[in-house]
């Protein structure tokens, strides 16, 4: 399985680019979003970013990981 997150772009340097969420700051590749600009939020995938968010989008996903990882992990479903 696979999974992209959401992360806010805080540097651009040429195709590479900063993003960063919760204290986590990873490089990243920016040449499938290449109009991708510090402050947008990117979706990240293998160290890609693949997608440009806006930051309502972002958030209702972050919202939604986040409440998945507070789920119990004992394999009981509610």
């Amino acid at each position: 399985m696979c999974l992209a997150i959401p992360m806010k772009l805080i540097e651009v340097q040429g195709a590479r680019g900063i993003v960063a969420l919760g204290g986590i700051r990873k490089e990243i590749m920016l040449t499938l979003t290449p109009d991708a600009r510090i402050g947008d939020y990117v979706i990240i995938h293998a160290g890609y970013a693949i997608e440009i968010l806006n930051e309502e989008e972002a958030e209702q996903t972050l919202d939604l990981l986040r409440e998945i990882s507070e789920k119990p992990t004992d394999g009981t479903a509610d």
